[in-house]
């Protein structure tokens, strides 16, 4: 079975879940073959999927929302990509369904979340899974305008589907289309904690130590903020984090992730896949709120309410270094959400390719 996976190019939460999901799914099916479809950039890639033996196609899928920073969207540039991306898909598809039909293996196309792979799986006949908490029809409805006619047109591809995988911490998802709910997708550390801590010189009581990660694109906070809390040492991919006796720069090779067993809390903005990690391994969130319109980002705050040990920050309490590190966590509202769900996820995608095999063997 060959997998063919479409992955949102829009930013590394997208790429991080799919990651977890086929992890489960190789130790699984260790024969199928897993090929991974994006745009995104082959270092983050290395990362995400470790020891996972996969194969990479280089094409960017979607746009989602062009971004001029990690707390900001740029809906004029948005627009332009999306009407250059519709001139460029025809071909990419054509290429790659005649790419994949080449292989000579049953197909099975899954997709985070780019409404193309609609496209793709109606030239090569085969079976669509998405993997999803939003589609990009969520998040430009509400801008309204120039984005009307491109909500609509994501909603009737996503339509086209033969399952959702619908992840928690969920926008609205009407696309008629069979659904399976599961748990949170997350991947395992699998670095040597222990080993991390020493080389790192960070102290032992677990709430000194707190990650500062902004997604792809970064946020960089002027590293003398870290003064303002010297008890607490702070990691993150920054360089100039490393400027200050309490900052540390994350070892190459190293995720945030790696280093959650022995980081009390994490300061980060909206994002479903650092909320999944955090919330599974335990750690705290000093959460950004967003004000740029992005219409999952309120979602992600009210869910991270309900089920996370959080705080919230305003976005000039983050730049004035105000981050409520000596406050106790807010509880969740409502309680932990279920865990692998991105074992659940790999369990629905094989019984998917091995019902379309079975009908297709009649």
């Amino acid at each position: 079975m060959l997998l063919y996976v479409c992955n949102s190019s829009h930013g590394f939460g997208h790429g991080s879940r799919t990651a977890a999901v086929l992890a489960e799914l190789a130790s699984r099916r260790p024969d199928w073959r897993l090929v991974v479809s994006s745009g995104l950039p082959d270092a983050f890639l290395d990362l995400a999927y470790g020891p996972v033996r996969h194969e990479r196609r280089s094409c960017r899928w979607d746009v989602g929302m062009v971004q001029s920073q990690a707390l900001g969207c740029d809906p004029i540039a948005t627009l332009v990509a999306l009407e250059e991306l519709q001139r460029e898909l025809p071909a990419r598809i054509a290429a790659e369904a005649a790419w994949i039909t080449a292989q000579s293996e049953p197909v099975l196309v899954l997709a985070d979340v780019p409404p193309a792979a609609a496209l793709l799986a109606e030239q090569l006949g085969a079976p669509l899974a998405w993997l999803a908490s939003f589609g990009w029809d969520a998040i430009y409805g509400p801008l309204g305008g120039a984005f009307a006619p491109w909500a609509r047109r994501c909603t009737e591809l996503y339509g086209r589907g033969d399952l959702l995988i619908r992840c928690p911490l969920a926008l609205p998802m009407p696309w008629g289309v069979e659904e399976k709910a599961v748990g949170i997708t997350a991947s395992r550390p699998r670095l040597d904690t222990a080993a991390l801590a020493r080389e790192l010189r960070l102290p032992c009581q677990r709430d000194q130590v707190v990650l500062i990660s902004f997604g792809g694109l970064g946020l960089p906070l002027d590293p003398a903020l870290l003064q303002r809390w010297p008890e607490h040492v702070f990691i993150g991919p920054d360089p100039a984090l490393a400027s200050m006796g309490n900052g540390r720069v994350l070892p190459p090779g190293c995720r945030p992730l790696d280093l959650m067993p022995v980081a009390g809390r994490l300061i980060t903005k909206p994002g479903y896949s650092s909320f999944c990690e955090a919330f599974s391994q335990g750690v705290g969130l000093h959460v950004v709120q967003r004000r740029d319109g992005f219409a999952e980002a309120p979602v992600l705050e009210e869910a991270l309410q309900d089920h996370g040990f959080h705080q919230l920050l305003s976005q000039e309490e983050l730049l004035a270094g105000e981050w409520h590190l000596d406050r106790p966590l807010l509880p969740p509202r409502r309680g932990a959400l279920a865990l692998q769900g991105e074992a659940r996820a790999a369990e629905l995608l094989i019984d998917l390719a091995e019902r379309r095999i079975s009908r297709s063997d009649r």
